[in-house]
């Protein structure tokens, strides 16, 4: 049986608000408030390029004014005004219940110190930027704060069409008691736009439990009942209702007999077995002369929503996390390599005493740390050096079973259970021994009484319900496990429920990062009190299995006076790496930028080799330079070295070789030696033209 719902006769009246313009493009507006007008010049120099409006207020009492009048997506505000200073301002701003979330990025040139900065934050502000404000910093800033506010906006305009596509419904669900003429006229064209629609429009009983007196033929699609089974009973649809949500839904539902209105969110149970999340919204149709009054609603499936919603936050959570880290690992490792590099030197010189060697000692210690620090926080924002081979899973797994062992304790039994087929994937075997080392002593963490873990490993050839073939390695302990709410945020680098001083945070974020840069993915099943398993999936590979040689040991090497070309933005690094290798045994050129060192490289022929970083200012990257330079030169030989390689300069790591940031002098001579001891070999050009390369 199917039931139609009256549409109002004729027109809609003028007062009818018409629906929101959803073709019409979203704008956003920066105030800019600087009471020097170059200041604010500059400003809007380096914002106009976005395509924003720019308003720009000389005082604090004109930004009131602007704010008064307009509504901004952000507000870049100086500190020091006079008069009403930003502090001052800002705290206007946020008395006023219109802009109390507007973003604030307070820019200073002088207070700098501590204090102010987090009298700026206690203030209101989301960033503190100083001058003089790089243009590029400023844009991005600004870009991902106008960003934010149009995907607000746009979230503010789809729902207001949804509440305008709702208000028309119960305006017409209200007038079906005087309209019943009016509906036999329509039904043909209102049965057509209910099966058009994306919603499921129902009418139903105003008391527990909400019997169903009519539901469009659209309710099949979302729940795989059809109309008339969800009329079948009176409490068909309240029973299916998950049990953790019923109170829920009764409580809000039946508060519509109060307030007129209702909206709830609930899980209900469909007919294929699964809950999905179904938004319901409605009205309350008045009674006359002691009729049942009666709820007319639209009910939307949110599941998809809701699990996008969630995916979104989780990878921006994640992107920005490594965004941060990539950039403080690429500037630390700079400090480090001269740290370590000072170190080396002190250490190779005559005066040896007890304190000097035991200070030098601390701080290799210290830097070592430092070092194994980045080295963390850039597998987790997967911008490490990875250095794949094809390797045989299971024979790794097994070779590092002892120090496993080691690892996880007398208290702790160790058990495998591989596959016995042998189990072939395409990634680093370090990063891969380490992120199963990292597994086991959080494990291990986690069953402080003893307990078992097992690692064991399997084909997988469905990944939530996607085809493919991947290599699962599965970590299982039997400790106390995990709290959902601890299980969503484990992978966040720095974040740990160990006691301060017992970890770091930051190994299960090289498990995760490593992961995805390996092109896997990481899945968690964790529970109070039934343990955790934690199942690595890597991209299996059919290719045969590569031998996996150790270290080789590093011998006492020297240079044969070999002129180089080093190239590095950082003056200290330069100074350091040039006292390196002219102590090595080479002769060395210098240049601080890509430009100069390819004219170094035109006018001094006899230079055999460049060694340059790959993050440098100036638009051409390390990697750029060595192209151009081995276009010029094709037996130059070429040794590129970073901590951090950006989005900006990515390296193929086939092409050139690469030395991680921080070297010591064994390190880098031995990749040196290696490096201008390799026959060159041809490969193919753009165009088909062979040029001279090093393996």
């Amino acid at each position: 049986m199917s039931h139609s719902i009256p549409l109002r006769p004729g027109r809609l009246r003028s007062a009818d608000p018409p629906p929101p313009d959803m073709e019409a493009p979203l704008r956003a507006k920066v105030l800019i408030v600087d009471d020097d007008e170059r200041n604010a010049y500059a400003a809007v120099h380096a914002l106009e390029a976005l395509g924003h409006d720019l308003v720009v207020a000389r005082s604090g009492d004109e930004a009131l004014r602007k704010i008064l009048e307009d509504e901004f997506a952000v507000i870049l505000l100086d500190l020091h005004m006079p008069g009403m200073d930003g502090f001052e301002t800002a705290s206007l701003i946020r008395q006023r219940k219109r802009t109390n979330r507007t973003p604030i990025v307070f820019v200073t040139a002088i207070f700098r110190d501590e204090a102010h900065v987090f009298q700026a934050y206690s203030a209101g502000a989301v960033d503190v930027v100083f001058k003089p404000v790089d243009p590029f910093i400023l844009r991005s800033k600004v870009t991902v704060l106008v960003d934010l506010y149009l995907k607000t906006e746009e979230v503010k305009r789809q729902a207001a069409y949804r509440q305008w596509l709702l208000d028309e419904n119960a305006r017409i669900q209200a007038a079906k008691a005087s309209t019943e003429r009016a509906l036999r006229r329509t039904e043909a064209r209102q049965e057509a736009i209910l099966r058009s629609l994306p919603v499921v429009f129902h009418s139903r009983r105003a008391e527990a439990p909400f019997e169903v007196l009519f539901v469009s033929e659209s309710v099949f699609d979302i729940t795989g009942y059809t109309a008339e089974e969800m009329m079948s009973a009176p409490d068909f649809g309240s029973s299916r209702i998950h049990p953790d949500d019923l109170d829920m839904v009764v409580e809000k539902v039946s508060a519509a007999t109060r307030t007129g209105s209702y909206a709830v969110e609930f899980r209900w149970l469909c007919a294929d077995g699964t809950y999905r999340y179904l938004q319901d919204q409605g009205v309350l149709a008045p009674g006359e002369d002691g009729e049942t009054r009666e709820l007319f609603g639209v009910i939307l499936d949110a599941t998809d929503r809701r699990s996008l919603e969630e995916q979104l936050a989780q990878a921006r959570k994640m992107e920005a996390v490594g965004q941060l880290t990539g950039g403080v690992a690429h500037d630390f490792n700079n400090l480090l390599t001269v740290v370590l590099g000072n170190v080396d030197i002190m250490g190779r010189k005559v005066e040896d005493e007890d304190r000097r060697a035991r200070r030098i000692d601390a701080i290799r210690q210290a830097a070592e740390r430092g070092r194994d620090l980045t080295r963390q926080l850039l597998a987790f924002s997967r911008r490490q050096q990875l250095t794949p081979v094809t390797l045989d899973v299971n024979a790794l797994i097994r070779n590092f079973t002892p120090l496993l062992r080691q690892a996880a304790g007398e208290a702790i039994d160790l058990e495998l259970a591989l596959q016995e087929d042998e189990l072939r994937a395409h990634v680093d075997p370090t990063q891969l021994e380490t992120a199963l080392l990292n597994l086991a002593v959080n494990a291990r963490d986690a069953m402080t009484g003893g307990g078992r873990l097992t690692l064991g490993s399997r084909r997988v050839t469905d990944l939530d319900g996607q085809a493919g073939d991947w290599v699962c390695i599965e970590v299982r302990d039997t400790g106390h496990g995990m709290e959902p709410e601890i299980r969503a945020r484990v992978f966040e680098p720095f974040f740990t429920t160990k006691e301060v001083g017992k970890g770091s945070g930051l190994g299960l974020s090289q498990v995760y990062g490593f992961v995805s840069q390996s092109e896997g993915h990481v899945r968690i099943d964790s529970a109070p009190g039934a343990g955790s398993t934690f199942r690595l999936l890597l991209p299996a590979t059919q290719a045969p299995a590569q031998a996996v040689l150790g270290p080789t040991p590093v011998t006492e090497l020297r240079g044969g006076g070999e002129r180089l070309l080093v190239v590095e933005d950082d003056p200290q690094v330069l100074a350091l790496t040039q006292d390196m290798l002219v102590g090595l045994g080479y002769q060395v050129e210098t240049a601080t930028n890509a430009r100069d060192a390819l004219e170094i490289l035109e006018r001094r022929p006899e230079i055999e080799l460049l060694f340059s970083d790959v993050v440098m200012p100036g638009g051409l990257s390390g990697v750029d330079l060595a192209r151009a330079a081995r276009e010029r030169r094709p037996d130059l030989r070429i040794l590129l070295t970073s901590g951090f390689v950006g989005e900006g300069a990515v390296l193929e790591t086939d092409e050139f070789p690469l030395l991680d940031k921080p070297y010591e002098a064994a390190g880098l001579m031995a990749k040196l030696h290696r490096v201008l001891k390799a026959k060159p070999r041809r490969r193919k050009a753009a165009g088909g033209r062979a040029v001279a390369a090093t393996a």
